[in-house]
């Protein structure tokens, strides 16, 4: 079986987000990068990534700005066109369901458009059952299953299973295997335009002054009473 996994370079999600001068980027010096962690699990689902076992990598190596759903869709799915032609079809392709930073939700289903193929979405089980997948989606009171003919495109949810990390020998061994760059790609005209990034402001402190010394103590205590503590 041949699977395909699509990744995406994010700022690691529990880092401090600073925005560029022009409050249209993320300033990225001092960022720390990772895989998007419902993209990770799309790796372990299909036992794939460079230091865990896959046979070879595609890099779509941008400018670094970002891209819409519809272009970045238009580049993967130049990339598995070239790709099947020269080595035949993917039977499976993964996707995270949204991105941890643009969370557009909106690549993997234009690639499975694009290229023809059914998809399912949001998933939290896939199971290849010969030449279908048999896909679940979480409801919160039971799940949908869902089964698609091979070929496919799937993207799934973080908690379908848990991700492992990278040993050392895998590092190395990962530094061996074949690897395209494709610089800039063509890319599709955008669509979206980005105007401007905030920082979502967090919930304040509020301070009350009750006073100060012992003549404080009873409007401590009426204070605790009010916040139901006594």
């Amino acid at each position: 079986m041949k699977i395909l996994v699509c990744v995406k370079r994010v700022p690691f999600t529990g880092g401090k987000m600073v925005l560029a001068p022009d409050r249209t980027a993320l300033e990225t010096r001092h960022l720390g990068f990772t895989i998007s962690p419902h993209e990770e699990c799309g790796v372990e689902e299909a036992v794939d990534a460079m230091a865990l076992g896959i046979d070879r990598a595609i890099h779509l190596k941008t400018d670094g700005s970002e891209w819409d759903g519809e272009a970045t869709a238009a580049a993967i799915v130049g990339a598995i066109r070239a790709d099947e032609e020269a080595s035949g079809p993917f039977d499976l392709i993964f996707a995270g369901n949204e991105s941890a930073d643009a969370g557009g939700y909106q690549v993997g289903l234009r690639v499975a458009y694009a290229l023809g193929r059914p998809c399912a979405t949001g998933l939290k089980g896939v199971k290849v059952e010969g030449s279908s997948v048999r896909c679940e989606q979480d409801t919160g009171t039971g799940r949908d299953v869902y089964v698609l003919p091979l070929p496919a495109v799937v993207t799934v949810k973080e908690g379908l299973n848990l991700p492992r990390y990278p040993s050392v020998p895998g590092r190395m061994r990962a530094a061996r295997k074949p690897m395209t760059t494709l610089n800039r790609p063509e890319r599709a005209e955008q669509n979206l335009r980005l105007v401007e990034l905030s920082v979502p402001g967090g919930p304040g402190r509020q301070t009350k002054l009750l006073g100060s010394g012992a003549s404080a103590a009873p409007a401590v205590v009426e204070t605790l009473k009010e916040i139901g503590v006594v």
